[in-house]
């Protein structure tokens, strides 16, 4: 199957089914989603849906985290990935919301990078979260899946980035990501893909080479 038609059945299939696909990370505002997404770094969405409410209530904005010390941010993300190193990234990320962005969440890519714990995949997520923005955040889930599907052959989360920025129509880009990392969480998952399950496995490089049948999902692409 040619590229064009993997996405152009890829992108029917998923608007078709899942046309309302978003974060499961749990927030009320862009100070609170970058926040989850910074804790979110190698942890799951679970993990930090079950940390942040306490989290907020103590901390309701950027300036009242601005104000409070690693230590005390520590004590309330104890329990996930890389403590320590968050609740700096944290503290610091809020001190730079306060004195350089008005405490407003920018939009800008390269602007948000600029903040402790915000590298590109975060700002990419908050761009096309918040903002809807065409940006693709690429994290283990999107990376294995668009290789998967033979939606690109990246080698690096920049590369994978690149491709589906290209590929995809620019208005589907900021859904597509929840679409990848939905379908990587549930389905396409590392160690056992359940293909057995899949409604996509027509479209699929990897069940191509397993040799099985293909389900169709054709009536999709019409």
């Amino acid at each position: 199957m040619l590229k064009k038609e993997r996405y152009k059945q890829f992108v029917a299939y998923f608007s078709a089914k899942q046309p309302d696909a978003e974060t499961e990370l749990h927030y009320n505002n862009p100070f609170q989603l970058l926040v989850a997404v910074i804790l979110s770094a190698q942890c799951t969405d679970k993990r930090i849906n079950q940390v942040t409410p306490a989290l907020f209530q103590r901390f309701p904005n950027a300036k009242a985290l601005s104000e409070a010390t690693a230590d005390i941010v520590f004590d309330y993300i104890r329990s996930v990935s890389y403590p320590n190193n968050k609740a700096k990234h944290l503290v610091g990320m809020a001190n730079m919301l306060v004195t350089e962005f008005d405490s407003q969440v920018p939009s800008d890519i390269d602007q948000l990078q600029r903040m402790p714990g915000v590298g590109r995949k975060t700002a990419n997520v908050i761009a096309s979260v918040i903002y809807n923005a065409p940006a693709m955040a690429v994290d283990t889930h999107v990376f294995r899946v668009a290789n998967r599907i033979g939606l690109t052959n990246g080698k690096t989360p920049l590369a994978v980035e690149k491709d589906l920025v290209k590929f995809l129509p620019q208005e589907d880009i900021h859904i597509a990501h929840h679409w990848l990392i939905l379908h990587g969480r549930y389905i396409c998952v590392a160690r056992s893909p359940k293909c057995d399950i899949c409604p996509i496995t027509s479209i699929c490089r990897y069940f191509e080479r397993l040799n099985k049948p293909a389900k169709e999902i054709s009536h999709f692409t019409n």
